[in-house]
């Protein structure tokens, strides 16, 4: 019997972003996960943000941690699983540094750095990189012993995520020996639960440390992060291929069945046109396709199938809310103002018109398919990731058109 294909979501409450864990209501969250069941799907992918689990690197916040408990709980009560995002990190746009890792002297780990926040609080210092840095290392073997240790016999638990687009946060001399690792650490500790690493786009732009088929011969899956607005690639902001393409590519790379876990589209309001938004962001000009509702449920209900017919394990929408007024002066809101309209709900709580395209496609009880579109690469990893760009044009042209 051919295995279900995954629908989920990745989860901030929409009145809280990225100061939940400091802010924690339970009852928004039971809310949220009800609404998000409802409409079909079945996991929901959460992030420890490392500044709150971890505010000393070696203590791990106990009240981080009965928070934590208690979302597994309610994702049980809503029929829910949760794919559990460890070391963030990156976050839409900014960087969250925990405290101890701040260094002045350091300069960023990554040159993809926009804004840094720590403590809630944007701040003006560099940060060691957490995968040379010898603290940062013993505090991220600490963080993955205590959390899995406490919750691997939890019904909530789907999957452990090594992290979002890390490169954006670090660049590692070898992320896959990283991997390797803290995956060995998890396994350690359980050996029933998947592992995978939250590799986005840029991983299949460039040698960034954490090369496709080298990170995902360590995990048990592989996943993939994809946007055609943010990508020169694509055709257009809503290019229904490109998201398939890149699912078809990380497998290419990897030779794994891929799980589509973060793509989506920034809408205006409702009743209005597409558009185009300029500002300044991080002191310079940004320039932003944000889509009509209706046009952004008509790209999703194109991206799901194609997912199918690449072989895709699954598809997790980026993100749940469009986040409240309250919170546009914070990071990531105040720079990365796209950012605040990503979400399946509106500021409101009101659903957005792509919801009823997941909840149509989740009816259809879509099961895992073997590939009808792939990608063949006739030449070896090594060669492709010694220019990506040499290689990605051709590659797209000749998918698109299969």
């Amino acid at each position: 019997m051919a295995e279900p294909f995954t629908l989920g979501i990745n989860y901030w409450p929409r009145t809280k972003a990225m100061y939940w864990w400091q802010n924690f209501d339970a009852g928004e969250v039971r809310d949220d996960f009800a609404l998000i069941s409802d409409i079909g799907m079945t996991v929901a992918r959460i992030f420890l943000l490392w500044d709150d689990f971890q505010p000393t690197p070696d203590t791990v916040s106990e009240d981080c941690l009965k928070h934590l408990e208690t979302v597994c709980n309610i994702a049980v009560d809503t029929g829910l699983e949760l794919d559990v995002t460890f070391f963030t990190g990156h976050m839409s746009g900014p960087n969250w540094s925990p405290g101890w890792l701040l260094d002045k002297n350091a300069g960023y780990a990554s040159p993809a750095c926009k804004q840094l926040v720590s403590g809630s609080e944007i701040v003006d210092s560099g940060y060691r990189n957490m995968y040379t840095d010898e603290t940062a290392l013993n505090a991220s073997r600490l963080l993955l012993k205590t959390v899995v240790s406490r919750l691997k016999d939890h019904d909530a638990i789907w999957m452990w995520n090594l992290g979002n687009e890390p490169d954006l946060f670090a660049r590692p001399p070898d992320g896959a020996a990283w991997v390797r690792e803290m995956k060995a650490i998890i396994n350690e500790i359980d050996s029933e639960h998947p592992v995978t690493c939250g590799l986005h786009n840029d991983s299949i732009l460039e040698n960034n440390g954490f090369r496709i088929d080298k990170v995902y011969a360590e995990t048990d899956v592989a996943v993939m992060h994809a946007y055609p607005m943010y990508s020169d690639l694509a055709r257009e902001p809503l290019d229904a291929d490109f998201v398939p393409f890149t699912c078809a590519l990380t497998t290419a790379l990897c030779g794994k069945p891929t799980l589509m876990e973060e793509f989506g589209g920034c809408t205006v309001g409702p009743g209005q046109p597409s558009d185009v938004w300029e500002w300044t962001a991080y002191g310079q000009p940004r320039t932003q396709f944000m889509a009509s509702e209706g046009d952004l449920a008509t790209y999703l209900e194109a991206v799901l199938p194609k997912l199918v017919e690449v072989g895709a394990t699954g598809a997790f929408l980026w993100c749940f809310p469009d986040y409240v007024e309250d919170l546009w002066d914070r990071p990531p809101n105040k720079e990365s103002k796209h950012e605040r309209f990503f979400g399946i709900v509106r500021p409101d709580g009101s659903v957005k018109p792509h919801a009823s395209v997941i909840k149509d496609f989740a009816d259809t009880n879509p099961t895992i398919q073997p590939a009808k579109r792939t990608i063949k690469l006739d030449i070896t990893p090594d060669e492709y990731y010694a220019d990506p760009q040499k290689y990605l044009p051709d590659l797209y042209k000749s998918f698109v058109n299969q």
